[in-house]
């Protein structure tokens, strides 16, 4: 039995930062029914066709939900969505900013008629301040979270090559509905929670905000180097190829020098003797370290860091990451079901002992709209006839 079968999961969702969160509760078990609207769905199903035509997003987002479109702003598909959270025990929703209010179906209006209802509301900037109507997507919280400041080269911002700030939310709302099932357990009420993406966002660039709001100067755009760690990033070995090396202490800095570049001298050089001045230096001390390579190949340089505990990586493209021999070996890969056959996947992150994710199948939109129309008709109907 999954941790979470039993619970009943309905998501007024679309993109990224709602999906996340309810495809991770599908995962541990929960019956999540999307609703989605008529004529096309979520738009995330229209990003691109990259997965047998369907769009890349989608399909890693939501599998094992069902689906159902609605028009529910037309009486009786309303009467129908009300019945359905009259049985749910949590709702999700990261429809644009005001939406719900409008609908009747903020948390607060919806814990009135269902007090065991847990709620969950996504916006980009919350429901306050003189930014909760403006719309929000994943690159605009990046820019203002201030994360395009420190990523990039110093020549150009860039942003993160993955929806980060979707991401975030995702997570935080993920968090924040196994927290308030716990609740429910101990006090038989549900509450209501909001995550704002800048707000998650904000939380995950807390350090270079203490480095610049303390230190004084704002971090560096370094590129895939550290702002404030050396030597950490990308060094170039004597065949061309780059090993990224990432150092933790002033030990593995003295054991990096004398065992892996031949130069033990190089720790005590009033230059680079501790993490901050070698920070300062760090085009100089470039320099030497790929200076100090230029015998080895990136091969031997990743032997020689392993040998003596460094760590170190090589940076693999897409296609090599999906071919990883850690998760070969750990058999971390399943096929899922989709409308278009089968796609592999990766198993969620937390692996618990003789119990694995549910993993269902992905939903054409509106797959499952005449089985939850059935299944839930006598009590939209008397929804239906309670309104008039």
């Amino acid at each position: 039995m999954l941790p979470l079968e039993g619970i009943t999961v309905v998501a007024l969702e679309q993109a990224v930062a709602a999906p996340f969160a309810t495809r991770q509760l599908a995962d541990l078990g929960a019956r999540v029914i999307k609703v989605e609207r008529l004529g096309g769905g979520d738009f995330a199903r229209g990003y691109d066709g990259a997965v047998k035509g369907m769009s890349s997003y989608f399909v890693w987002l939501n599998r094992g939900k069902e689906s159902i479109t609605l028009d529910i702003k037309a009486p009786d598909d309303r009467a129908l969505l009300d019945a359905m959270l009259a049985r749910a025990d949590v709702f999700v929703q990261n429809l644009a900013p005001g939406a719900v209010q409008r609908l009747g179906l903020d948390g607060e209006t919806l814990r009135a008629k269902h007090p065991q209802l847990i709620t969950c509301s996504i916006s980009g900037y919350g429901s306050a301040g003189p930014y909760q109507h403006k719309k929000a997507y994943d690159l605009l919280i990046q820019c203002e979270a201030g994360l395009l400041s420190v990523t990039g080269t110093p020549e150009a911002p860039a942003k993160a090559g993955i929806s980060v700030a979707d991401i975030a939310a995702g997570m935080y709302a993920y968090s924040g509905v196994l927290t308030a099932l716990y609740e429910r357990e101990r006090t038989g009420a549900g509450t209501g929670f909001e995550v704002a993406m800048l707000d998650a966002l904000g939380e995950w660039t807390s350090q270079p905000y203490f480095y610049a709001g303390y230190g004084g100067t704002p971090p560096s755009r370094t590129g895939a180097r550290h702002a404030s760690i050396s030597p950490y990033g990308p060094y170039r070995a004597g065949d061309g190829a780059e090993v990224f090396v990432g150092l933790q202490n002033e030990r593995e800095w003295a054991v990096l020098c004398a065992d892996v570049l031949g130069r033990p001298e190089l720790s005590q050089d009033p230059r680079f003797v501790r993490n901050s001045s070698r920070v300062q230096n760090d085009a100089e001390l470039r320099v030497m370290i790929e200076d100090a390579l230029s015998g080895l190949t990136a091969q031997q340089v990743t032997e020689r860091l392993d040998e003596v505990g460094i760590a170190n990586a090589r940076m693999r493209t897409m296609l090599e990451f999906a071919e990883h021999p850690q998760f070969e070996a750990r058999d971390r890969w399943r096929e899922v079901d989709t409308p278009a056959g089968p796609v592999r996947s990766l198993l969620p992150p937390v692996t618990v002992a003789g119990r694995e994710a549910a993993m269902g199948a992905i939903p054409a939109a509106g797959q499952h709209s005449d089985a939850i129309r059935a299944e839930f008709a006598a009590r939209a109907t008397d929804s239906t006839e309670d309104q008039t």
